[in-house]
């Protein structure tokens, strides 16, 4: 009786603890599609580039690619190039948003929020509107030379493109909302009573700031220098339209030796380089902050390791350096927030900067003129009808909306339930998970592009409308996953748990709980998956095919063959759509809140 007892019993604990491991395995379920789908579309191309670098001309597998580009000097010079040109990028966006990003942290939400929207124009404008912005304004007939005639303030001048000065002015313009944006969720979980505490404790306000909100603030410091660095590596739009031959960077060598001369395999060797220099720097980034930083968590450090107190010690010794150096404030923390301050000022001129390039489109779509010029001669709609009756551009604007859609649904879809199942996973597997996750947003868009363009070739998906949605999910994935995880930080899931215990299925509790208390998440996840699709030009130059092109490859073409008041008019229209699409998102976010 007992013998039987006995077993009983372990047959009951044994059936419990397999149940227990069931659930405990279906609740990772969700994430399984999206890994599969990046192992497929991610993973396997990438590989596949790694492998097509180390094939030669003959076809034997050695170093062969890598000996071309470290034999002939001008490839060196243009790997030095992209470096110098991304890591001044990097520096220039850091130093002038730090400040934009600490008032913004500083506001109350409803005044972040107005601030923001200022931010997010520039922040999601497509980069060929924005380089065709700059075009205009700094060419020598654009409207900066124009203005410096006019007034005497030169005699002549050549405008300031093509150069190195133009593809610095273009990229900052392009990554400094990035850098704000990176920077401003790190700014604002610093605790304000941190400095108060200092100040009461007699330490003048710089000190504080020096002292206690620098060194807290520098997970999101180095996160914006990763995100704009590595994305800067592979830029080829800004230096192909406002640098000369002296800038070219290393994706318009990847681009020319896929498209001009079919040399697949030295372009792989290109993009591996590309790949290892991102991987490394990616690795040095984990290692000293952490990936956690890149959705606003600060990661718990041990206080007492060595590169953490070496960080810490240098910041305040900075801290000491420089704080007698500045005035003494005693006005309070939320006063230096005001627009009427000096921080105000400062905020509102780069908003400004930031802005006016992509307002100063507009006059131009509405010329009478047949050509570009400064003043326009207004006042004419003709452009926007020479576009809206354009096929060409029509079947462009189609395909771009449809290839956005789908991108948003797919990528929301896989993104949800990647972000959901990784919520509930121990931090010691959520990470390696989480940087599989954010890898394409780590890996430079040439490199994604060019291993796609291998694997779509063998199955036929190149210039399909679900080859186009299959690679701009694989970019889109890091900003849903990266947006729904700075939501689910902030969910409650003690409601989740009282409905699964009244018997709420997982289904259910979903539907009825967690999507509709993560609603502005979900939407903003979504929107911003679309604008990464109907902005993305990298992979749309290699899978799009020849025929039928989505609106940046048509612009692309276009913009490189003249600077036309068609383009103007395209431009106007794509800053319109970009800003109904930022006040919507915000209207989604008020009306859930």
């Amino acid at each position: 009786m007992t013998i039987a007892l006995h077993a009983q019993r372990e047959s009951e604990a044994s059936r419990r603890g397999r149940s227990m491991w069931l659930a405990r395995s279906l609740r990772f379920l969700p994430i399984l599609p999206t890994l599969l789908f990046l192992l497929v579309f991610f993973v396997l191309p990438v590989g596949e580039i790694l492998q097509g670098g180390l094939v030669g001309a003959d076809g034997q597998i050695g170093l062969a690619q890598f000996e071309r580009i470290a034999r002939t000097p001008v490839y060196a010079k243009v790997l030095w190039i992209t470096f110098a040109i991304s890591f001044m990028t990097a520096a220039l966006s850091i130093l002038l948003g730090y400040p934009v990003a600490y008032m913004l942290s500083r506001l109350s939400e409803r005044a972040r929020e107005r601030w923001l929207l200022w931010v997010m124009l520039p922040f999601w404008t497509s980069y060929l509107v924005k380089t065709y912005a700059w075009m205009l304004l700094l060419s020598k007939t654009g409207v900066l030379s124009t203005i410096a005639l006019s007034l005497g303030l030169v005699r002549e001048t050549s405008g300031t493109i093509p150069s190195l000065t133009g593809v610095l002015i273009g990229m900052v313009h392009s990554m400094l909302p990035l850098a704000v944006m990176t920077m401003l969720p790190v700014m604002r979980g610093i605790d304000d009573r941190l400095t108060q505490a200092a100040e009461t404790l007699g330490a003048e306000r710089s000190t504080s700031f020096f002292t206690v909100f620098l060194p807290l603030s520098s997970p999101g410091v180095a996160a914006a220098g990763l995100l704009v660095f590595i994305s800067s590596l592979g830029f080829f739009i800004v230096p192909a339209l406002l640098g000369s031959p002296k800038e070219t960077m290393i994706a318009q060598l990847v681009i020319s030796s896929v498209l001009e001369l079919f040399d697949m395999r030295f372009a792989g060797a290109l993009s591996t380089v590309l790949l290892v220099c991102s991987i490394v720097i990616f690795f040095i980034y984990d290692r000293m902050v952490g990936l956690t930083s890149l959705t606003g968590e600060v990661a718990q450090r041990q206080r007492g390791s060595r590169a953490q107190g070496f960080k810490l010690a240098l910041l305040m010794s900075a801290g000491r350096v420089f704080a007698p150096l500045m005035m003494r404030r005693k006005a309070h923390a939320e006063e230096g927030a005001r627009a009427a301050s000096p921080l105000g000022f400062y905020t509102c001129a780069v908003m400004l900067v930031l802005v006016a390039p992509v307002l100063s489109v507009i006059p131009y779509a509405f010329t009478k003129s047949d050509y570009i010029a400064f003043p326009p001669k207004l006042f004419s709609v003709r452009w926007f009808g020479t576009f809206m009756d354009s096929p060409v551009w029509q079947s462009a604007v189609i395909r771009s909306f449809e290839v956005g859609l789908g991108t948003g649904l797919l990528s929301l879809l896989l993104g949800f339930g990647a972000t959901l199942a990784m919520t509930r996973m121990p931090r010691r597997a959520s990470k390696p998970v989480f940087a599989l996750l954010v890898a394409p947003l780590i890996v430079p868009r040439i490199v994604v592009a060019v291993g796609l363009l291998y694997l779509f070739g063998r199955f036929g998906l190149t210039g399909t409308n679900l080859g186009l949605v299959i690679g701009h999910t694989v970019l889109a994935i890091p900003y849903v996953v990266v947006t729904l995880a700075a939501g689910f930080q902030r969910f409650d899931w003690r409601l989740d748990d009282a409905a699964r215990v009244m018997g709420a299925s997982p289904l259910r509790r979903i539907t009825s709980i967690v999507l509709p208390l993560l609603m502005a998440s979900v939407s903003a996840a979504f929107l911003f998956a679309f604008l990464v699709s109907f902005d993305d030009l990298t992979i749309a130059i290699f899978v799009s095919g020849g025929i039928n092109s989505t609106l940046p490859k048509q612009m692309w073409d276009d913009i490189q063959l003249a600077i036309t008041p068609t383009l103007a008019a395209v431009s106007t229209t794509l800053v319109i759509l970009i800003a109904l699409v930022v006040a919507v998102s915000s209207w989604l976010k008020r009306k859930t809140r």
